[in-house]
């Protein structure tokens, strides 16, 4: 039977509107990207006088943006890979064997989700510190410290959502493995991890958005040699001005590799984040 076509008006309608003030956001930081930096800084106009691609070559200039970048990719790179290899071990082990204190495992995993960040930072500082201080690695300031910083809160995570994947595998197929001559890590790698596939790609989207865009412990943990651009977009902000059209401009640059990322994983992800909803 057919919906009434008040019901499909409806539903035109509000997805209109939806797609509306979801594009609107969008518009206002193309169209402020593309506008001198005094028509940005006046009344605003919903259409440019004037139309300029200068702030996409000057925020390379402005502040060292090309760095910024590559800081990014390396801690956000190094964080997810780092989680999911350890994840995926974690998780297999919990999905798979019983053990003394398994519960207790993973009833602590999950817990570490209930604390908010800021209650990590002070620890995290001062522990930073005092093992530079005691052993002269440079934890606080450098990259590695963040990476190590930013597997406190993606690990555990990526371990619960990889636990549920694992268990949706039948336990047959580790089984068939063994038998064909493959161990426990052969069954592993050559049939587990295959089969859940979309759910590691949903759980490595989640740990690399969230190193991406995390500001509150870069802007503590890191110098200016290893900050990244979430803390380095602040640098459009001078005592005197703020560089708006090259803010608009550097947070469209910046977004880049998540959005296409995005679309180039868009298949796996769907299919991973239902298949954790259904289980």
């Amino acid at each position: 039977m057919a919906p009434p076509r008040s019901f499909l008006w409806s539903r035109r309608i509000f997805l209109t509107l939806l797609t509306g003030f979801v594009l609107l956001p969008v518009y206002v930081m193309v169209s402020s990207s593309l506008k001198p930096l005094e028509d940005v800084s006046g009344k605003f106009r919903w259409i440019p006088s004037g139309i300029t691609f200068r702030p996409y070559l000057d925020i390379w200039e402005t502040v060292p943006l090309a760095d910024y970048f590559v800081n990014s990719l390396i801690v956000a790179g190094a964080a997810t890979v780092c989680s999911l290899v350890v994840a995926v071990f974690a998780a297999y082990a919990v999905s798979r064997y019983a053990f003394r204190g398994k519960r207790v495992f993973t009833v602590t995993v999950l817990s570490t989700q209930m604390f908010p960040g800021i209650l990590f930072l002070l620890p995290l500082f001062l522990l930073y510190v005092n093992i530079g201080n005691a052993t002269g690695i440079a934890l606080f300031g450098s990259r590695g410290g963040l990476i190590l910083t930013y597997l406190t809160f993606s690990l555990p995570f990526s371990i619960w959502m990889l636990i549920g994947y694992f268990d949706g595998v039948p336990r047959e197929l580790d089984e068939a493995a063994e038998v064909d001559g493959c161990g426990p890590l052969g069954a592993l790698l050559r049939v587990v991890v295959p089969a859940a596939a979309p759910g590691i790609v949903a759980v490595g989207v989640y740990a690399f958005m969230t190193a991406w865009g995390e500001v509150l412990f870069a802007s503590v943990m890191t110098n200016d040699a290893t900050r990244t651009l979430a803390v380095g977009l602040q640098g459009y902000a001078t005592q005197n001005d703020v560089f708006w059209n090259q803010v608009m401009a550097a947070s469209l640059v910046v977004s880049v590799p998540v959005v296409a990322g995005f679309l180039l994983l868009q298949r796996y992800l769907v299919t991973g984040l239902t298949a954790g909803a259904v289980k």
